[in-house]
């Protein structure tokens, strides 16, 4: 067992069901958001397909040591015919009923979208590949695009995936970077495309300038690499020091919330160096991962 890894994945999947949440107005109804009260909603925290991906992402790096691409598609398919029900995409399910029929990966995901998924797909379930190898943000974008390459072919989709792991990456280590310098630190690893583009953008917003980030960035609401990981990494980078700070932050900018919690919540649970018990104790546990 893997203890950055495990506390990544605590947070990923508590942030998933917290954001999951937003979803359900009669759990937390926008006026909520709109006059800014932080009342968390009762238990149980349903998780998504972000959490459900991520538990193979774990599985396999405790298994093999390094992300092993048919082991991971694998895990992959056998997990979503388990449980086909979690809120995966229309292309995520198409992909994955295709391995299931016995297809490969290298021609499935390459054919989604004539050129591969640019989704947050790959983005959403990356922290932990970074805590595995906290300390080491070289080998964790080698591993988080080895990751990304099984069902997000496109370039965009697999920076998505590098920029997240190298963050998880920074934020498990003895001394994390934070702020500005944290975002600093991620973009020499991610490729040049959109994605990095709008991380260097994140750069030039001080902390107490959510709205005007969410804006320009955007918060996931196109489901895309490009107009998801800049705000998560703006969000972490600057709010990495309180995990519950850091999700309120995100859930206002609304988009794509139970994706970009999870991202976030992955990266600050080691930054934080935890996830609030009162927060953890109210996510759907964990079953099919040896604790």
């Amino acid at each position: 067992m893997n203890a950055r890894a495990r506390l990544s994945l605590d947070g990923l999947s508590t942030g998933d069901g917290f954001g999951q949440l937003l979803f359900a107005d009669d759990l937390f109804p926008p006026n909520m958001r709109r006059t800014g009260r932080r009342e968390l909603p009762p238990p149980v925290w349903l998780w998504t397909d972000d959490t459900h991906m991520a538990l193979s992402i774990v599985e396999v790096l405790e298994s093999h040591g390094e992300m092993t691409e048919d082991e991971l598609a694998r895990a992959f398919t056998r997990r979503f015919l388990e449980s086909p029900f979690r809120g995966y995409g229309p292309g995520a399910a198409r992909l994955l009923s295709g391995l299931a029929r016995g297809g490969d990966w290298r021609e499935l995901a390459p054919a989604l979208f004539d050129g591969g998924s640019f989704g947050n797909g790959a983005a959403m379930r990356a922290a932990p590949i970074g805590a595995f190898y906290a300390g080491d943000p070289k080998r964790a974008a080698a591993e988080a695009d080895r990751s990304a390459r099984v069902t997000h072919a496109h370039p965009e989709g697999r920076a998505g995936a590098i920029a997240v792991a190298v963050a998880a990456a920074w934020a498990g280590a003895e001394n994390p970077p934070g702020g500005r310098d944290l975002l600093e630190a991620v973009l020499p690893h991610v490729p040049p495309g959109e994605t990095h583009s709008g991380i260097a953008a994140a750069m030039r917003y001080a902390p107490d300038q959510a709205p005007a980030v969410a804006a320009e960035l955007g918060t996931g609401s196109r489901i895309s690499a490009q107009d998801t990981v800049p705000w998560c990494l703006w969000c972490a980078a600057h709010h990495g020091a309180d995990y519950e700070e850091a999700l309120w932050i995100t859930a206002a900018g609304s988009g794509d919330v139970d994706t970009t919690c999870a991202i976030v919540g992955g990266i600050v649970a080691l930054s934080s160096r935890g996830v609030p018990e009162e927060w953890l104790s109210r996510r759907e546990p964990l079953h099919d991962l040896r604790r």
